[in-house]
């Protein structure tokens, strides 16, 4: 079965292209034109990814993106924002509310695939199988789980994927260039400040029991996973 997304824009010429341009990728398409919608949309199957405009009647892209990725139901489902906005505050607070990418109107149906072969990717579970643990921090692949002295912890894809590479690159510093290209893969549209954003969710997320100390920032060059 083809992978459903659901397209929120008020704005038809866009969002019957954005349909098109994703069926002819081989993707289901939804289509949603205002906030409410976009709500209704959001049923059982789960779309598999969402892009969402910024500006939409009856509440914001953004507001959407927050309330969606509070839900347990629904918090996994990547999503795309799209918007005219090109200020870096703007991007930080699309990917802060939980947006997994940040395109810029107008882009090109060559780079918006390209942004959403790099989120499937990156929130695709990695295929390694063995459990990996680290001072009661523990990381399993196959059933997608962390848990902090067997407490189980919440989330995000990316988080997720991070949590694994340092896990299993422990004790070495990385650039945010490099985990830009080990993490989100190379050949991605991203910027640099989009790692210190999953970074700081990271920390939040195993926060609990104090292993937030374990990702370390390394001044004027990256991060380290370490227990020293």
């Amino acid at each position: 079965m083809s992978r459903k997304i659901l397209i929120v824009e008020d704005e038809a010429a866009i969002r019957e292209m954005l349909s098109f341009v994703m069926e002819q990728h081989g993707y289901q398409a939804v289509e949603a034109n205002d906030y409410h919608q976009a709500l209704e949309k959001i049923t059982d199957p789960l779309p598999d990814m969402i892009l969402l405009d910024w500006m939409l009647p009856g509440g914001t892209g953004v507001q959407l993106a927050k309330k969606l990725k509070s839900d347990d139901f629904t918090r996994n489902i990547p999503i795309i924002m799209l918007t005219a906005r090109s200020e870096e505050d703007d991007k930080i607070r699309g990917l802060e509310v939980g947006a997994d990418d940040y395109l810029t109107k107008p882009f090109s149906p060559k780079e918006l695939m390209a942004r959403i072969r790099a989120v499937f990717r990156r929130v695709t579970p990695t295929a390694l199988d063995e459990p990996i643990e680290i001072e009661g921090l523990r990381l399993d692949p196959v059933s997608h789980r962390v848990t902090a002295f067997d407490e189980r912890l919440d989330m995000g894809p990316t988080e997720f994927k991070l949590l694994h590479f340092f896990m299993t690159h422990p004790e070495r510093v990385y650039s945010r260039e490099q985990l830009l290209d080990h993490v989100w893969g190379t050949n991605v549209y991203v910027e640099d400040r989009t790692v210190d954003v999953h970074i700081r969710r990271l920390r939040q997320a195993i926060a609990a029991h104090s292993h937030d100390r374990l990702v370390q920032t390394v001044r004027g060059v990256g991060y380290r996973f370490s227990a020293r």
